[in-house]
């Protein structure tokens, strides 16, 4: 009997790759500020909220305190620059490889689903051409709790109605594997994450996966 009935993929970093889209506008927001913003910085906001992504480019802030509600209109704004940004993706920013790979899971009989902390997962699926591709989607938009917390991916296995034990986490970022294993989930770690040595899998690519699963 197979180990994993499903695999519940993380979306940026994994699925496509949107951090230079993440890191111009949020470049921007901060130059707006008079922070400094470089990309060391940036990989700090790998797999976190948007409001907690905020905490810390804010932390190279020197200006008047800024409310809570200031604040959110930055994280709208910064928001508002990347929205733009992600129109000029298309199927084009889906690779052969992630595409083939998918369909070949698929075929197994796996279930496939999303966990992304992003608000802007059913935007981006729907560029690149995946939009009702995934048999459950939980995302910035349904939970309360980014990563390291692993309720994105419990609300996942509880829309697939599997347990975690059956699931397979895919992720690119040590906070995303900290939430796998919080959730008693097994990982699949891929790019920075593959060498962390906290994923269950380290994965040298993502067509890996059809070795393990």
């Amino acid at each position: 009997m197979k180990k994993y009935e499903a695999v519940i993929f993380d979306l940026d970093g994994v699925i496509c790759f949107t951090d230079h889209y993440h890191y111009l506008a949020w470049k921007a927001l901060a130059d707006s500020l008079g922070i400094d913003f470089d990309e060391r910085k940036n990989d700090r906001l790998r797999g976190v909220s948007r409001m907690e992504s905020l905490e810390i480019v804010l932390e190279g802030y020197h200006g008047a305190p800024l409310s809570q509600a200031e604040k959110e209109k930055l994280a709208d704004q910064k928001n508002t620059l990347y929205r733009q940004s992600l129109q000029t993706m298309s199927p084009k920013d889906l690779s052969d490889e992630v595409r083939t790979t998918l369909n070949a899971l698929r075929a197994r009989g796996l279930k496939l689903a999303i966990g992304s902390s992003s608000k802007n997962t059913p935007l981006i699926l729907e560029r690149i051409g995946l939009s009702g591709f995934f048999d459950a989607v939980s995302d910035g938009n349904n939970i309360t709790r980014s990563k390291p917390d692993p309720q994105v991916f419990t609300m996942a296995a509880e829309m697939l109605r599997l347990p975690a034990e059956k699931c397979l986490v895919v992720e690119d970022a040590l906070a995303g594997l900290q939430a796998a294993a919080a959730g008693g989930f097994d990982s699949a770690g891929l790019g920075p994450a593959s060498q962390s040595g906290k994923a269950t899998h380290s994965l040298r690519s993502f067509r890996d996966l059809l070795d393990i699963t």
